[in-house]
This record gives structure tokens, C-alpha cells and sequence, in this order.
């Protein structure tokens, strides 16, 4: 039997092998100066889907696999677009994470809540890369 929190987090792991998928076909159209935001942004969504895997299992909790291909919401044929998919990659997750805050405790909640801030101040770099304003928002992952 899973727990609300076992749930959300189910749930947030979903965001993060989307976002694994996602950075996957934007890094392609990133220029060397965009680049290494889109692969450490890569790199700390697959640590977090690890560790989460880890978690769950822990817990006794089947943790769902990644989908084969994601839709994605709009074509990413460049720079501009690419970095408007990493944006919304960044808010898409940190909205999961922000959902995981009620229902958690102790670890899980700061596990959360470090989660929620990396996706928000990535989403502010990836904004500022693509000369976007506001570059933040007032919510983090309040959609």
C-alpha cells in the first residue's frame, strides 16, 4: 500500500524521467554557451531520479520505468525553442516537488524542498539565457 507521500513522490519521479527525456532533445539545439546549463540541469535530474528509484524501493514501492518518448508541448527546432522547452522542463518538475511539500516529513520533505529550489533556480538560469523577463517567479512550481 503506498502513502500520499509515496505517491508524490511516484509522481515527481514521472517529472523527472520527463525531464531526463526533455533535456534530451533540447541540448541539440543549444549553442556552447547554453550547453553545460542543459547538461548539468541532465545530470542533477538523473541523480534525483536515481536516488528516487533508490527511495522507493527502499520503501517496498515499485517505481514506474520511464516512457518510451515524451510528446513534447511544441517543436524544438532551436536556440529560442530549445530554451523555452528547458524553462518549461524546470517548471513542470519543480511543480511536482512542490506537491510532494504537504504530504511530507523530516528527509522526504527536505529532499523535497531542495528538489523544488534546484528546479526553480535552474528554470531563473535557463530564463536568463534566453533574455526572458521576469527571469523569476513568485511561486516556484505553482502552476
Amino acid at each position: 500500500m503506498t502513502t500520499p507521500a509515496d505517491e508524490r513522490l511516484i509522481a515527481a519521479l514521472q517529472a523527472e524521467h520527463a525531464a531526463i527525456y526533455g533535456f534530451g532533445i533540447a541540448g541539440p539545439k543549444l549553442d556552447s554557451g547554453t550547453i553545460g546549463l542543459a547538461r548539468t540541469a541532465e545530470t542533477a535530474h538523473r541523480n534525483r531520479r536515481d536516488a528516487l528509484v533508490v527511495r522507493l524501493s527502499g520503501a517496498g514501492v515499485t517505481a514506474p520505468a520511464a516512457a518510451p518518448a515524451y510528446q513534447m508541448p511544441f517543436p524544438v527546432t532551436d536556440r529560442a525553442s530549445a530554451l523555452k522547452l528547458a524553462v518549461l522542463i524546470e517548471e513542470r518538475t519543480a511543480a511536482q516537488w512542490r506537491l510532494a511539500l504537504p504530504v511530507t516529513a523530516g528527509e522526504v520533505r527536505k529532499l523535497s524542498l531542495d528538489a523544488l529550489v534546484d528546479c526553480a533556480t535552474r528554470a531563473v538560469a535557463f530564463r536568463q539565457a534566453a533574455g526572458t523577463t521576469p527571469v523569476s517567479v513568485p511561486f516556484p512550481g505553482k502552476v
